[in-house]
């Protein structure tokens, strides 16, 4: 098959393509295109890693897949796919985080050019960095719902996938979500984190009962404590962890629905002052709601063309569910062994029977529209409708850009976008050259150094380790030394080395302003220097600032959104894996207009590019028509499993601004570098 289809290319190129040695990161979406292009193209020799499994939503697009594999390897299913039409075909695949220390710098340097396909940023920063260490050519992709990109990144050539910050997601004040939620997103975020208190992974970030250190709620402390207890009479819950007190109850349904939707209501009520500008929550009784009618739809619902999962049920309904969806994931708990908990899917029917039941309870009680099981799977999930002819698309285009570098015709390739619409110029197609390297980049630059704005005295080393090095900076595994002239080491990757540190102050270690730290991941064989940058003055909530970054806030991963710092339901960056489960084909909520996504800040900035359009480019008009038609009510932004991060529409913006400052014609499309 190679031999036959190698016609078409130059013998030259032809025994390039037969030689060469291909490593394809994720095996979804369009990793099912591209492992198909690659063969019939005449690539033989193919490395295809991806750490997820097949299931059933799959099929419809990732056409190496059928019913029969679902729950079995993706990187192992298409290989044995491949090659029943292309038999002579060498594929080695791994059923594997690409993060696994066991693909090091040496593993990456055995390959001609590596082909990403992922689902997030953290891996795509990771293989970024690998391949910049191991100086072999990466191409990378990404699509989302009609639009796509692919560009091509070569070190000390172009820019690297981290040249340019990619702006985080939108966040919410933890207090927001525990005491005075105004949009379903803040009672769905509720839910999941109700989730893990009661069923999960306990994390004291993410509690779910009130707030009582609500800067806004500056009640009278003796007051408020009187009403308190007085609220609790009925329920007599005194006021202990979640999972400490539904424990206690033996999961008792009833008991968790008077504690959630009455009692924990009733205690805010007593803080006057969040009431005095906003419609006061009204507490759920579970004897009145028993009393309603069961599986009531709204009007419009009525109809036998609407779904199930599009269907808005009652209150009855929901608690009746949630009651339902209880007793279920209690025996899923018991069965574990002790110390495991379960983990939040949002394919498994009764995790999200209970985050569709709990967040529209909380929704009704503060007052807001119930939302259909589909729309909250749509939010809580971030699922994003993949369109297969799109990724075939994108796949097409990463084995031209391939064909290229393996021409030595690296200063031929191109960015290349996939637009939704054709350009003034009646292209869905849209070229863009490379931009060269960021001198300034904390990945690629000679000597990567940064500086953090972080308060010494409130900072932990644990705080550094895991929010700045690891989430902000995508190190793995690192290892930090303070430049003080004796080397003292305050992290180390080695297990157990270094954890006595973890819970004590920057400033315990005499880090003060205009310290220097050095942290290494050796991993990735990344140095990364640290100027600290003392400041008491931050804004609430933001825990440290990359100086040039927009400020940063401390939250848990974005999939996870924090009690402080809520993500918007992104995985992005959550995960450190080529493909994880519970699945990533999901990625970003657009907000709906009437949920107030749009600040001003966005609209001075849209007009401000504007401008700068209409001087030189004759794209302006198209983004113009394509900004319109993205207002849709929770429009959703496509990533397949192989697809572009989450917070892809942030970075979409962050990538245009820079293009669009340069004139190109590409401003048109929708970027996912």
């Amino acid at each position: 098959m190679a031999a036959a289809l190698s016609g078409p290319l130059r013998p030259e190129l032809a025994q390039a393509v037969s030689q060469a040695r291909v490593l394809v990161v994720g095996a979804g979406g369009i990793g099912c295109e591209l492992l198909k292009n690659l063969v019939l193209t005449g690539f033989s020799s193919i490395y295809v890693i991806d750490l997820d499994t097949i299931d059933v939503s799959n099929l419809n697009r990732q056409f190496l897949f059928q019913k029969k594999h679902v729950g079995r390897s993706k990187s192992q299913v298409a290989k044995e796919s491949v090659l029943q039409f292309c038999p002579e075909a060498n594929i080695i695949a791994y059923h594997d985080s690409i993060m696994n220390p066991d693909y090091n710098v040496e593993f990456f340097r055995q390959f001609t050019l590596v082909m990403n396909a992922l689902d997030n940023r953290a891996a795509r920063n990771h293989v970024n960095r690998m391949c910049l260490a191991a100086d072999i050519p990466l191409i990378e992709s990404g699509t989302a719902g009609y639009l796509g990109q692919v560009t091509v990144i070569k070190k000390g050539v172009t820019e690297c996938y981290e040249c340019q910050p990619k702006p985080t997601q939108k966040t919410f004040p933890g207090c927001t979500i525990r005491n005075t939620p105004s949009e379903p997103i803040h009672c769905i975020v509720w839910a999941k984190y109700l989730f893990n208190q009661l069923f999960g992974e306990e994390d004291a970030d993410q509690e779910v009962s009130p707030d009582r250190a609500d800067p806004e709620a500056a009640w009278e402390p003796a007051e408020a404590e009187a009403r308190a207890l007085a609220s609790n009479e009925d329920g007599e819950i005194k006021r202990v962890s979640t999972k400490e007190w539904a424990k206690s109850t033996g999961y008792d349904p009833v008991k968790l629905f008077t504690k959630l939707f009455k009692d924990d209501i009733r205690y805010l009520l007593t803080m006057d002052k969040l009431w005095r500008k906003r419609k006061p929550p009204v507490p759920l009784d579970w004897a009145e709601v028993q009393k309603q009618e069961e599986n009531t739809s709204d009007k419009q619902n009525e109809s036998s063309a609407v779904l199930k999962d599009q269907q808005v049920l009652n209150v009855r309904s929901y608690a009746d569910l949630f009651s339902k969806s209880v007793k279920t994931l209690s025996l899923h708990l018991a069965k574990k062994a002790d110390g495991e908990a379960l983990i939040w899917d949002k394919d498994d029917p009764s995790a999200m029977d209970f985050v569709t039941s709990a967040a529209n309870l909380r929704m009704h009680v503060f007052g807001m529209s119930m939302k259909s099981r589909f729309d909250i799977k749509s939010m809580a999930g971030n699922i994003i409708p993949a369109i297969a002819t799109t990724n075939a698309v994108i796949a097409g285009l990463i084995v031209l850009e391939g064909l290229k570098i393996l021409s030595g015709k690296i200063d031929q390739c191109r960015t290349i976008f996939l637009n939704k619409q054709p350009n003034p110029r009646k292209k869905l197609l849209v070229p863009c050259a490379l931009d060269p390297p960021n001198p300034n980049c904390y990945v690629c630059a000679s000597k990567p150094e940064v500086t953090v704005k972080l308060n010494t005295h409130k900072v932990t080393v644990l705080t550094l380790q895991d929010k700045i090095l690891k989430e902000k900076f995508a190190m793995v595994a690192p290892d930090v030394q303070i430049d003080d002239g004796k080397g003292t080491i305050l992290i180390s990757s080695e297990e157990g080395e270094t954890e006595a540190n973890n819970h004590r102050k920057l400033s315990d270690f005499g880090i003060r302003n205009g310290t220097r730290l050095q942290a290494d991941d050796f991993l990735q064989d990344y140095t990364l220097l640290i100027n600290v940058l003392h400041s008491e003055d931050l804004g609430k909530d933001v825990e440290f600032e990359v100086v040039g970054d927009a400020p940063e806030r401390i939250g848990p991963k974005p999939s996870e959104p924090t009690s402080r710092n809520i993500s918007n339901g992104s995985d992005d960056g959550a995960q450190p894996s080529t493909s994880t489960a519970p699945e990533q084909d999901d990625v970003v909520i657009v907000d709906s207009e009437d949920e107030g996504t749009s600040s001003n800040a966005d609209d001075a900035e849209n007009k401000s590019r504007k401008r700068k359009l209409e001087k030189g480019c004759e794209c302006a008009g198209a983004k113009r028509s394509r900004a319109e038609q993205e207002q849709d009510d929770l429009m959703i932004v496509e990533s397949e499993d192989e697809g572009a991060s989450s917070g892809l529409g942030e970075e979409n913006r962050s990538h245009k601004r820079k293009l669009e400052e340069k004139g190109c014609e590409c401003v048109g499309a929708k970027s996912v570098c």
